[in-house]
């Protein structure tokens, strides 16, 4: 079976999402604006969710975490939660 490890920010609005994923972009640490700013209690650590299989997590998410490309900041990404920045930081077929 498959397994991924990822970390991830979590956000009320698409907009904050996406103004922090350019800040990431232009060379923030993910680390450091997941502890500034993720709403989800992994934000402490953050933002790693540690390794996971397919159904842990809620459907979007994994559609983009067993799907898109390793290592790559991914979103924003709406589920049920709000927005999420995804980053892939490991994954075995």
């Amino acid at each position: 079976m498959a397994t991924a490890k990822a970390r991830h920010i979590l956000v009320s609005s698409q907009e904050e999402c996406g103004k922090l994923k350019e800040q990431i972009e232009n060379g923030t640490d993910f680390a450091d604006v997941a502890k500034e700013h993720s709403t989800c209690p992994s934000g402490k650590s953050g933002g790693a969710l540690g390794e996971f299989s397919p159904g842990q997590m809620v459907s979007e998410f994994d559609q983009v975490v067993f799907n898109e490309e390793v290592g790559k900041v991914h979103g924003p990404v709406k589920t049920d939660f709000g927005y999420h920045l995804i980053e892939i930081t490991d994954r075995t077929e």
